[in-house]
């Protein structure tokens, strides 16, 4: 997986959203075979009222405790409100390809979550281009979003735009926040992993005197 995309990925699954990375698409081509024409950096989908549960006194918890998931002011999340993103990951710009705002391509995202069925996907896809974001029949908020070391040259882009150091802070406030937690357990993912040793060798620390 690409580096940028693995640390989107940590960021979106710490403020509880579900992840899909370099999602492909496929169509046929008039030969009848198959082909992959692009893929899709991260979905994401979060589901309304995510919420953690008390943590544990000796082996004891309170039954139903919980607690609202603390999530990123950035993304812009309503709390009771299902959330679905389709995402770009660059190191360089944070800009969407031309695939990115493909008809077909944004359908065919839609449909990978099952979120409005072939019916509905054409009006909410047409205000998914206009506006960069849109509401599903069901309820659940679609928005494009790109992710980038820097911002795109004009504001003017149909799409929200979080920058890779905003995603690095916040990955790493939030293991500081939570360390007494984190520390406790383990984490497969391996762009947390990687922060989380940072954080471990105190990266921020000037450099001591290396040997003995």
């Amino acid at each position: 997986m690409d580096h940028a995309v693995a640390l989107v990925q940590a960021y979106l699954r710490v403020n509880g959203y579900l992840t899909v990375t370099e999602y492909p698409v496929v169509e046929a081509t008039r030969s009848g075979a198959m082909q992959t024409t692009t893929d899709l950096d991260i979905l994401a989908f979060r589901f309304g009222r995510a919420s953690v549960l008390g943590q544990a006194a000796g082996r004891r918890r309170a039954k139903g405790a919980s607690s609202p998931l603390p999530v990123d002011p950035a993304l812009d999340i309503q709390p009771h409100l299902p959330d679905m993103i389709i995402g770009e990951v660059k190191e360089g710009k944070a800009v969407l390809n031309k695939a990115a705002t493909d008809r077909t391509v944004l359908e065919a995202a839609l449909s990978r979550f099952g979120c409005c069925d072939a019916a509905q996907s054409s009006a909410v896809t047409d205000e998914l281009m206009r506006r960069g974001r849109a509401e599903t029949p069901h309820g659940h908020r679609v928005r494009l979003v790109a992710f980038g070391s820097t911002a795109p040259d004009r504001r003017g882009a149909r799409c929200q735009v979080i920058l890779l150091g905003h995603v690095l802070a916040f990955l790493r406030a939030h293991l500081r926040r939570h360390w007494a937690v984190i520390q406790a357990s383990e984490t497969k993912d391996p762009a947390l992993g990687f922060v989380k040793l940072l954080e471990k060798a105190g990266a921020d620390r000037p450099a001591g005197k290396g040997g003995r």
